[in-house]
């Protein structure tokens, strides 16, 4: 008896959902080298542009300088170090909670939380197209596991109905895929119907959406009674790495006590802690990062729209163009490629099978010119590929 991993790999080479790891060969940014290949990139989730700036680079190598380099221990034990606590303090003012937690990774942050605060007989209720570190934190924490249709708060209250115990409702704050964002107000008005908490990943929404960068809840002016547990990932606009959970006093000690991705793992490097804390002031303080990157959305998408693309329902920097098929995907990034951009092609089971597409993503430091090289580059693309064999 053996595996026979062979066959699984040739699977899926035939289907074309075959997966490569490109080699980055230089700092994000949108002039990248790719495995030796000069390339503008429209793929990185470095929204703010702040993973190579210099302020930031400075402010780990100071960091490094004064903490050295690991954390050396979990949290509990003695890997606490004060640049992860100053980080927290002001994760949390910035967020407008009471207290913020430090996790290494995102996936960590949505396991812990999860799993800390729902168990068996309790009921855990998840947009469809929640991103994956969700769905495996809702099947992992033993509760009843449901999903409701994407972003409807009418499917949300009829779940909602027959839940037992204590009820988590877990949505995306931007979905990662689409680029649309949860419609916020009408969900936590059912949760809270309901007597059900409920937790936003807001991964993509820290940094481009609200007056000031503070994501999904800024830009709909809820508080912490509509969204009691809000999660953010430090790797995407703040440009460096690790996440955080935002909440009140009993949630932060709870998850201490309780969620296991926090309590067997070591910290993060105390420098990075550093530079984010130099990403945070950046971030907050620069509005013009902001309002350049809408200028680019609405470029992209007048564009876009010009020479005929199916795009999605988005003012995120998530700029998805539908394809379907996921060789035609394939194919249309190839194109791309071969004419120096690289936007990469997302296929199933990221995304639902027929439903393949080119996922542009924008940020502060592309500048007008660069959006106009990409729409030039697809106008050029689509009319080579034709359209699309009927299957008739």
């Amino acid at each position: 008896m053996s595996f026979d991993l062979s066959a699984r790999l040739a699977a899926r080479r035939a289907e074309n959902l075959y997966r490569q790891r490109p080699l980055l060969e230089s700092p994000q940014g949108p002039e990248v080298v790719v495995d030796g290949q000069p390339l503008l990139a429209f793929c990185n989730n470095d929204y703010l542009g702040l993973a190579n700036h210099p302020q930031v680079i400075e402010a780990w190598r100071a960091g490094a300088s004064r903490w050295g380099v690991g954390g050396g221990a979990s949290h509990l034990v003695i890997g606490h170090s004060g640049p992860h606590h100053a980080l927290e303090e002001a994760l949390a003012e910035f967020t407008g909670r009471p207290r913020a937690l430090l996790f290494t990774t995102g996936y960590m942050a949505n396991l812990g939380a999860v799993t800390a605060l729902v168990g068996q007989g309790d009921t855990v209720l998840e947009d469809r197209l929640n991103h994956a570190s969700l769905l495996d934190a809702g099947l992992l924490s033993g509760a009843r596991f449901n999903r409701y249709l994407h972003n409807d708060a009418a499917s949300l209250a009829k779940r909602l109905e027959k839940a037992t115990g204590n009820t988590l409702v877990v949505t995306d704050g931007v979905f990662s895929m689409d680029g649309d964002i949860a419609d916020l107000p009408a969900l936590a008005r059912e949760a809270k119907a309901k007597g059900a908490w409920l937790m936003v990943d807001d991964a993509h929404g820290f940094g481009p959406l609200g007056a000031n960068g503070g994501g999904i809840v800024e830009h709909f002016g809820l508080s912490q009674e509509d969204v009691p547990v809000l999660v953010g990932t430090l790797g995407k606009a703040f440009g460096t790495a690790g996440a955080f959970v935002a909440g009140s006093e009993e949630l932060i000690e709870s998850l201490i006590q309780f969620a296991r991705p926090y309590i067997y793992t070591t910290s993060q490097p105390p420098a990075l802690a550093c530079a984010t804390l130099k990403s945070l002031e950046l971030l907050r303080s620069e509005h013009w990062r902001r309002e350049h990157l809408n200028t680019l959305i609405r470029q992209f998408r007048q564009g876009a729209e010009q020479i005929g693309l199916e795009l999605m329902d988005s003012f995120t920097p998530i700029q998805p163009i539908m394809i379907g098929d996921a060789g035609r995907a394939v194919r249309l990034s190839q194109m791309l490629r071969e004419r120096g951009l690289m936007v990469t092609a997302i296929r199933p089971p990221t995304v639902p099978a027929g439903s393949a597409r080119l996922r542009v993503t924008l940020t502060a430091a592309h500048s007008e010119a660069q959006v106009q090289l990409l729409l030039n580059g697809l106008a050029d693309c689509f009319q080579q590929l034709g359209p699309e064999p009927s299957h008739a």
